[in-house]
């Protein structure tokens, strides 16, 4: 029978201290490599990411956000009584992203109050129905003649839309900047605002 030729493997007691210093030079070599090709495909994915998430955020302003408040139509003078009712209205604006646009989306309400001026020229009120307690929706109670949110039994004075004392609200009803348009169109600058908080302060 033939034996065969081939070496037998290498040992490691044969092994130099060379050997072993140049396999782990390559070893730390390699590693360095690839923890430095996972860091550089780190940087293009986290910016894909935030492109991908940042226009969702972005809106036209209609909210407030970002810059100066638009005044946005929202009713006529003549659909308030002038005995200085208050009637709710719903507002509207044109939303965008970074890739659609969605008109006429509903984006709050609000009460308006037609009243005079020292001149006994119309002068509009307006507040937003969002309770500045803890969001709920507020209700106008004609006959109570004022305002009323039922999630915590807190009411509003109709002149001015300042808490009872007995209201759990940091503070009174929101009330938004109003003008009434060549035209007969009641504008209002629509915002919301911080809840639960004493100081108004725009979301």
């Amino acid at each position: 029978m033939e034996t065969s030729s081939s070496s037998a493997p290498e040992s490691p007691v044969d092994r130099s201290p060379e050997n072993d210093a140049d396999d782990r030079r390559d070893f730390l070599l390699k590693a360095g490599s690839i923890c430095a090709g996972c860091a550089l495909a780190g940087v293009p994915v986290a910016a894909g990411l935030r492109v991908v998430a940042d226009p969702v955020t972005k809106t036209d302003g209609a909210s407030g956000a970002g810059g100066e408040v638009p005044f946005i139509p929202v009713a006529s003078l003549d659909s308030l009584p002038e005995d200085g009712s208050p009637q709710k209205f719903t507002v509207r604006a044109d939303k965008s992203d970074a890739w659609s646009r969605f008109p006429n989306q509903v984006i709050g309400a609000v009460f308006l109050r037609r009243l005079a001026d020292e001149n006994d020229e119309p002068r509009i009120q307006a507040f937003n129905v969002v309770c500045p307690h803890l969001g709920c929706a507020i209700e106008f109670r004609d006959e109570n003649r004022d305002y009323f949110c039922p999630c915590h039994n807190s009411a509003f004075a109709l002149e001015d839309g300042i808490q009872e004392a007995s209201s759990p609200s940091a503070r009174g009803m929101d009330e938004l900047e109003t003008r009434i348009e060549s035209n007969g169109e009641i504008a209002v600058q629509f915002q919301n605002f911080v809840m639960g908080v004493a100081e108004k302060r725009p979301v």
